[in-house]
């Protein structure tokens, strides 16, 4: 096909996409993504037995998006040049930075392509992987202007488990049971884990609106086609120590299309290997030493006020973020860990 620019290829509607993406965004994207913005919060906090973390900030509000509503909200601003065509890309075929594949009944010829669909992950490589559950309560909750992004007073006896809360009002939550560990579980398994967390709270169910699951890898990825360029995910887009994806994806995507307006076609790094390599070692000691997850978590939140830990969360930590961290780390599992590596 000769007659456009560029083409988007996505087979699936927004409906069809429909899920919770969140960051913390600032004001500037606050305003940028209100459209689609499902809840926001100045508060949030991380709990265990023992102690609770409690982050309130001016500068970031953690943010849940609808990814439909995005992903509409994307569409709707397409550039009339751009082609959407919601098919599946099939016979691909790369021929140096560009190449050739068909979607629908068409067959495309591109001078450059760009890859994202979902990379390839390593069977025994560290996930974080959840299941959740919007519901409505039959009553009003407590504290519905705080997220809770981390309660690990759950069962910790298969690897670092945390329940995830987002009060989208008093009444309406959205509930995740989240493991981070190198084995998926049953979806039965979250489920239970998420009605023993509500009937230890006493919180009663009016009505289950939707469910969603995911699995997010936490170690390097392997992209389908090598001979194509990635983008998002499948480029390493996923910071590894969080499995936040959506800010650092939308930072790329962002520094590529203004390269290409400059006739640069090649794509941005989307996280500093410095970076990549701290998070390794991070991870590296949840792998080994899976025990300490909740003192790691627990400690990385006392060490850092309320900004300080959306920026590190995100991947933006000042060398004094990543001093106060390391600090607050227990050592000797660190200094095994770096000379495993």
């Amino acid at each position: 096909m000769s007659n456009c620019t560029a083409a988007v290829i996505e087979p699936r509607t927004p409906a069809e996409r429909e899920c919770s993406w969140a960051l913390w965004a600032d004001h500037h994207q606050q305003k940028k993504f209100s459209t689609a913005i499902k809840g926001s919060w100045r508060q949030w906090r991380l709990i265990d037995h023992h102690n609770e973390v409690l982050h309130s900030s001016d500068l970031y509000r953690y943010t849940s998006l609808s990814a439909a509503k995005y992903m509409t909200q994307c569409e709707n601003n397409l550039d009339p040049s751009v082609v959407l065509v919601r098919a599946a890309a099939e016979d691909i075929v790369g021929t140096g930075k560009g190449g050739s594949f068909t979607a629908g009944s068409q067959h495309y010829k591109a001078a450059q392509l760009y890859d994202s669909r979902p990379p390839k992950m390593i069977d025994s490589g560290l996930k974080q992987h959840f299941l959740g559950w919007e519901v409505r309560t039959k009553y009003a909750i407590d504290k519905p202007e705080i997220a809770t992004l981390m309660d690990f007073r759950v069962d910790q006896s298969r690897g670092l488990h945390f329940i995830y809360v987002l009060p989208f009002s008093d009444r309406r939550l959205l509930i995740e049971s989240t493991m981070i560990s190198s084995r998926l579980e049953d979806k039965e398994w979250y489920r239970q884990a998420i009605k023993q967390w509500l009937q230890d709270r006493d919180i009663e169910i009016e009505e289950k609106l939707r469910e969603e699951a995911g699995i997010i890898p936490m170690q390097s990825v392997i992209p389908i086609d090598n001979d194509i360029a990635s983008i998002g995910a499948a480029s390493g887009a996923i910071r590894l120590s969080s499995g936040y994806a959506f800010t650092g994806i939308q930072t790329q995507i962002d520094q590529l299309a203004q390269r290409i307006s400059l006739g640069n076609y090649t794509v941005p790094t989307p996280i500093s290997p410095t970076l990549t390599r701290m998070d390794k070692i991070y991870n590296g000691v949840l792998m080994v030493q899976p025990e300490l997850g909740v003192t790691m978590m627990m400690r990385t939140a006392q060490a850092l006020d309320a900004d300080s830990f959306a920026r590190f969360m995100l991947g933006y930590a000042s060398a004094l973020d990543w001093a106060r961290v390391i600090l607050a780390m227990p050592k000797m599992a660190f200094i095994k860990q770096v000379l495993r590596r």
